[in-house]
């Protein structure tokens, strides 16, 4: 039995697809369509086995579906446009769009190797501006309908990357990328206005039918509304306040009035006037 050669064979029906548009999307009306999108991958440089597996697993249920009659519409893109590039470039001396692009080509000769069922006649570029004018467009027009503002907010500065980062990219007081020690600075930065929707995110999650209810969990914990009450503690009557007001969203956190900090000579202090080590706080103040 002959061996197989995959360089031969595999190139000859790479190159056979490419030339044809095997897996070109097709305008079909009499076919159920199926979208198939993976994340689109940061164009580092190189492919490694983590975009394999990522991009086989697609590539299995795009197959799949066309197999089963669908008209398939399996894009790539890549996720070009950001402090990596930027970042890489300096370090070797090179313009950001000439970095990014080189890296883009490489990849994307080692992605077709791979023989999947790509339309790449789809392909887009986030750090392309025939790409980022839509966002800058969808941004405009959530500016004039006031679903965009720009206040000064406390955020993770990592002084290395100088970027601002999420609070799960801080890992152990450090920038996950640079390991740089993170700072706290307040930055003034565009937020958008998402809370005007909450509820109706929220009373549509239920629709979603068909997506799994821990992702309706996440997304619901994610929006974060939630009810409380405000609890007002009678105190004995004094000249200074006769009440203390605590509102909370969980009865069990009650429990911490316990450790409300108060001064040496208010009047609530009485009752720990047992205490000895409140007596030894007083006596130092």
């Amino acid at each position: 039995m002959e061996r197989y050669n995959f360089k031969t064979i595999e190139s000859k029906w790479q190159n056979f697809w490419s030339q044809n548009k095997t897996f070109n999307n097709k305008i079909d009306k009499k076919k159920k369509k199926f979208y198939c999108l993976e994340m689109f991958p940061y164009p580092s440089g190189k492919i490694h086995m983590g975009h394999v597996r990522n991009y086989t697993i697609g590539d299995v249920l795009a197959r799949f579906k066309a197999l089963q009659g669908f008209n398939v519409l399996h894009p790539m893109g890549w996720d070009s446009f950001g402090m990596p590039a930027e970042n890489a470039a300096r370090q070797n001396n090179l313009s950001p769009k000439i970095w990014t692009e080189s890296n883009i080509e490489n990849m994307k000769s080692q992605l077709k190797k791979l023989g999947l069922s790509i339309d790449w006649d789809r392909e887009i570029s986030t750090c392309s501006p025939e790409y980022y004018k839509h966002q800058q467009e969808f941004f405009l027009e959530l500016y004039d309908k006031g679903l965009v503002y720009r206040k000064e907010q406390d955020v993770n500065w990592d002084p290395i990357d100088k970027t601002v980062l999420a609070n799960e990219q801080v890992i152990d007081g450090k920038g996950w990328r640079s390991g740089a020690k993170v700072e706290r600075k307040k930055l003034n930065q565009w937020f958008f206005n998402i809370t005007k929707f909450s509820n109706e995110l929220l009373e549509n999650l239920d629709t979603l039918t068909e997506w799994p209810n821990k992702v309706k969990v996440m997304q619901t914990n994610w929006i974060g509304k939630s009810f409380g009450c405000e609890v007002k503690f009678q105190l004995e009557p004094n000249e200074k306040t006769s009440e203390i007001e605590c509102f909370t969203t969980r009865p069990d956190t009650l429990f911490g009035l316990s450790f409300i900090a108060l001064s040496v000579d208010h009047p609530v202090s009485k009752f720990f006037e047992k205490d000895k080590e409140f007596l030894k706080f007083k006596k130092k103040c």
